[in-house]
């Protein structure tokens, strides 16, 4: 494999995770504490750019402990079924996406012809996801600019927030 397309990959999905990484260092820390959606949606975020980096994903542990509640037991903020067990302070937060980001760049730098088609298995089960792991890679790039822009806009509408635009990994100053 062209070692250009490691580059260009990571520039991209790199750029998704520094962006990630500066709305929630850069979003005030007493709306960080009062607006419930906002710390869901980083810590969802958080978790699952992990998760998706985890290959097998049954190897995943996350270094923030949460729980799975059914939907009649989860805050009315929470975006899914994976609670946190207490508070994380973003300093937490960040510096779990500071090592998701190291982990990401380590497995798109090492992707080669024989790697690109090893697969992201979840299970057996019809709604499991099996993927290749390009596909998961580009699949976890989209679900994090995804809830990045939710933050965004979060910030923008709730506090006229403008947060920096990254185009390739490592061109903004993340505060880390």
């Amino acid at each position: 494999m062209d070692k250009s397309i490691n580059e260009i990959l990571w520039n991209q999905f790199g750029a998704s995770i520094d962006m990630l990484i500066n709305v929630i260092s850069n979003c005030p820390d007493d709306y960080f504490t009062t607006h419930k959606r906002f710390y869901y949606l980083a810590f969802h975020s958080t978790i699952f750019l992990d998760y998706y980096l985890t290959i097998p994903p049954s190897d995943f542990s996350s270094l923030l402990s949460f729980t799975q509640k059914e939907a009649e037991d989860r805050p009315i903020e929470a975006i899914d079924d994976l609670i946190p067990d207490k508070f994380y302070e973003k300093r937490e937060i960040v510096a779990y996406l500071k090592q998701s980001r190291e982990k990401g760049k380590q497995i798109v730098y090492a992707l080669n012809n024989e790697t690109l088609n090893d697969k992201f298995k979840e299970g057996d089960n019809p709604n499991d996801m099996n993927y290749p792991i390009l596909e998961i890679l580009l699949y976890n790039m989209r679900h994090t600019q995804h809830h990045t822009a939710q933050l965004n806009m979060l910030l923008r509408q709730d506090i006229n927030k403008h947060i920096e635009w990254s185009f390739r990994a490592g061109d903004i100053d993340i505060e880390l």
